[in-house]
């Protein structure tokens, strides 16, 4: 991140290093805010982006040194503001400001209430001279605070495929005569949907690291669980709100459970479910339960529910998988995605046997060709098939293709005990 910037004297400090990682996570919190602030205020996401890069970093060399000021936000709004005056100075930019001065944000709709600046510089990202699939990126970029490399991996595109939307997005932007701003009634839903999407993908990546030594990254999975809480405030009568916070309340109670106490991955049917947060999951079962019989059902409201039937089963062999096979039936042919048929895969096989859910797979040896949880999940379902060759070939496979140490590390656990027993 831009405010990761190298360790400056201060590290010699004993406790220096906690510091500037609690700076960090500080600033990642603050970073979306004061960008959102800064859009609103001047309408020019560019420059904003530009000058609050710029606070970060200053933030980044200044605070582990001279302590926080009292006003953290405030102090990194006001430097952006200072900076993007400066950067407005010249003729360029000049003649811009005037161009936007006529088209300066409406005040708010009361949709979206409250003073969450994170929560409206998701809608404002959405911006419409977007597509869906350039917005939700640039969206991650600035509000989630992903790299562009996790952002590719969540597309399952290139990373230099998606530095190139990122930026064209960004001058697709700047050469519109459309301001940001909140969007009109006729804009609502599509806007919204996007909004939603990339809530998902944020907590996606916090929940299960895509990259790094950790499981799991509890900032980002937090930070997306408190803006659909906002969101969710905001809308409390919209279905797919309402089941987009329950999947994430449900999927994230689990969380005490996913690592062992070296930090080492536990996959589901292994945890140890006492540790479960069942007040997460109360809350998450009574948000699906109310939301699914208001209309149509959404794609978050299936997962909600898929999540649901995992976390209400006492123990993994009580798991009601001819549900969950039939739930994922419903959601791949809703969104055609193939990570949910990788998913209906396991489940296929849990009910029909593994040769079922090895089926399944041979049809995404295409559109998932390289991916590393194709591999994995193939080496579970040749597990279970007795084909124990076949298995350590597919998690070495996987371990090869994760950039997840942690994944890596279960990855490669799985394919020597499976040596270890086969010798």
């Amino acid at each position: 991140q831009a405010h990761r910037g190298p360790p400056g004297h201060e590290c010699s400090r004993p406790g220096a290093v906690t510091e500037r990682t609690a700076v960090e996570d500080l600033l990642r919190v603050l970073a979306p805010q004061a960008l959102g602030v800064l859009v609103r205020r001047y309408g020019d996401f560019a420059d904003a982006e530009d000058a609050v890069q710029e606070a970060l970093l200053a933030a980044a060399r200044q605070w582990p040194a001279e302590g926080l000021p009292d006003n953290p936000r405030g102090w990194l709004i006001a430097v952006a503001a200072r900076r993007l005056t400066d950067l407005r100075r010249s003729d360029e930019a000049r003649r811009r400001r005037e161009d936007l001065a006529a088209l300066r944000e409406p005040a708010v709709p009361p949709v979206v209430s409250g003073e969450d600046d994170s929560l409206r510089l998701l809608f404002l990202c959405c911006h419409p001279a977007l597509t869906a699939g350039s917005a939700i990126p640039l969206t991650l970029r600035a509000v989630g605070g992903l790299t562009t490399a996790e952002i590719a991996r969540a597309f399952l595109v290139p990373e230099a495929t998606m530095a190139q939307r990122i930026s064209r997005a960004k001058q697709r932007i700047k050469g519109s005569d459309v301001p940001f701003r909140m969007p009109g009634a006729d804009e609502w839903a599509e806007r919204l949907r996007s909004v939603l999407h990339v809530l998902y993908l944020i907590f996606n990546e916090g929940y299960a690291a895509s990259s790094g030594a950790h499981v799991a990254r509890s900032d980002l999975s937090g930070e997306a669980i408190r803006l659909t809480r906002s969101l969710h405030a905001s809308l409390p009568g919209d279905p797919e709100v309402a089941g987009l916070l329950a999947m994430m309340l449900l999927t994230d109670a689990r969380r005490p459970a996913r690592t062992g106490p070296d930090g080492e991955l536990v996959p589901l049917a292994a945890q140890d479910r006492a540790l479960w947060d069942q007040a997460l999951i109360a809350e998450g079962v009574a948000l699906i339960s109310a939301a699914l019989p208001r209309g149509a059902v959404g794609e978050y409201q299936l997962q909600a529910a898929i999540a649901a039937v995992h976390d209400e089963a006492a123990t993994a062999e009580e798991t009601d998988w001819p549900q969950i096979l039939a739930l994922y039936g419903l959601l791949e042919r809703m969104t055609g995605n193939p990570m949910v048929r990788l998913n209906r895969a396991i489940a296929a096989a849990m009910v029909d046997g593994p040769a079922a859910g090895l089926r399944l797979l041979t049809e995404l040896d295409g559109r998932l060709a390289g991916h590393h949880r194709l591999a994995a999940v193939r080496a579970h379902l040749l597990e279970m098939a007795g084909d124990v060759d076949g298995a350590i070939a597919n998690y070495r496979t996987a371990a090869g293709r994760t950039s997840s140490l942690a994944e890596r590390t279960y990855l490669m656990t799985q394919a020597s005990r499976l040596s270890a027993s086969h010798a």
